[in-house]
């Protein structure tokens, strides 16, 4: 992958430029981004750039068994922006199989017989995941090797494989590189590294990528590099839409206004754009402010069959309609500018509900989407959300979100 294939993310990736220019490039890197953000993208697309045969004149004289290293690139000499993408390493970098380059990802026991499974084994569905969802997310992969409710993890048996593999010398490249992603699945195992990571072998690179840093181990936290990525800009998530998706621009825009920098969950939008969400939403209101289990509960069923990310589309999408109707509530309405279907949905909710209901609803929905994102179990979540609206709705009770 090229930087130009990577949206957006321009600070880092000239920063990462000038981390290889002014000689300051460690021996491992930790890439931390929310989902969406673009890590491994750009994880992949510098491990590309280090190894193409373009920067391979620039970067060979200041090599030695010293480190990665251990002279100053003079001033003059300019770094290319990207890979060139033609070269051989370029090309078999681009295809995941470049023989310097190492892939780590959580994986499962294809049957229950199985050792504790490693990388390795699943590196023909790895390659082809990264081609179709580089921005995908942890859940998109196990669906995506039918793990259905298995976990996925990364095992004593893959550190030990990491171990051997690093110990080896380079094949073509001028140093080895190992990408470990979601590094939170270390856990415990990642201890059998931490004198690896802290002293490698010459000439080798780490780059861990993780979500939430909460779950890596301070003790390899302190032997990394922190690159902080952040999430997308709304503009930038817009312009790749009408780019890449070839979706109109005012389409564009309101997916980038819902999916808060998310680039992934902005894709998804995508494919299911022939969802009538606000039919959804208000058929959903109504059962809530009816109440009638069984038809709510089927409702709830038929939703959840989408999946725990087609749930969170849903309340972002409620979210969106409601932050409309609070807009409607509280300013000049001939001010606003929405699309005619969403500026609808929203007047009815403005009539039907008081600026304190909007209010609360938007708590909870937010309060939602925060715990189905940490793992919650997104059908139960979705219940128990229909019972304090209907509180909050046809009661007009809000001591259950105070």
């Amino acid at each position: 992958m090229l930087f130009k294939d990577v949206i957006g993310q321009d600070k880092v990736k000239e920063r990462l430029r000038n981390i290889v220019k002014d000689n300051r490039l460690s021996h491992a890197l930790l890439f931390h981004g929310k989902e969406g953000s673009g890590a491994l993208p750009l994880a992949l697309a510098f491990s590309q750039y280090l190894v193409c045969e373009k920067l391979r004149p620039v970067l060979s004289p200041q090599f030695s068994s010293g480190g990665l290293f251990v002279e100053e690139i003079p001033a003059e000499v300019v770094l290319p922006e990207d890979a060139c993408g033609i070269c051989p390493a370029c090309v078999k970098a681009e295809a995941l199989m470049h023989p310097d380059i190492h892939y780590t990802f959580p994986t499962i026991k294809r049957d229950s017989n199985d050792p504790p499974p490693i990388s390795a084994d699943w590196i023909k569905e790895w390659r082809s995941f990264v081609k179709a969802m580089p921005y995908g997310n942890l859940s998109d992969w196990l669906q995506s090797i039918k793990a259905e409710n298995k976990q996925g993890n990364i095992t004593s048996r893959e550190c030990s494989e990491i171990l051997n593999t690093l110990s080896l010398k380079s094949h073509e490249s001028e140093y080895k590189i190992q990408i470990i992603w979601m590094a939170e699945f270390l856990e415990k195992e990642g201890n059998r590294l931490l004198k690896l990571i802290e002293e490698p072998p010459v000439k080798t690179l780490f780059i861990l990528i993780a979500e939430n840093l909460e779950k890596i181990l301070p003790t390899i936290q302190s032997r990394t590099v922190l690159i902080n990525i952040p999430l997308q800009d709304e503009e930038v998530i817009a312009a790749a839409l009408v780019q890449r998706k070839g979706i109109a621009e005012d389409r564009a825009r309101d997916i980038a206004a819902v999916v808060e920098g998310n680039f992934r969950e902005a894709l998804e939008m995508v494919e299911n754009h022939e969802t009538d969400w606000q039919e959804l939403l208000r058929e959903w209101l109504n059962l809530i402010y009816r109440y009638k289990q069984k038809p709510l509960l089927g409702f709830i069923d038929q939703m959840s069959k989408g999946g725990r990310d087609y749930i969170k589309q849903f309340f972002r999408h409620s979210l969106m309609i409601l932050d409309m109707a609070l807009q409607i509530k509280v300013m000049d309405p001939q001010n606003l500018k929405f699309r005619e279907e969403d500026r609808v949905a929203a007047q009815k909710l403005e009539a039907m509900l008081s600026l304190s209901q909007m209010e609360a609803i938007i708590g909870e929905l937010n309060n939602a989407i925060y715990y189905i994102e940490r793992n919650a179990n997104a059908k139960l979540l979705f219940h128990a959300l229909s019972i304090k609206l209907h509180y909050i709705i046809k009661k007009n009770s809000l001591f259950l979100v105070n």
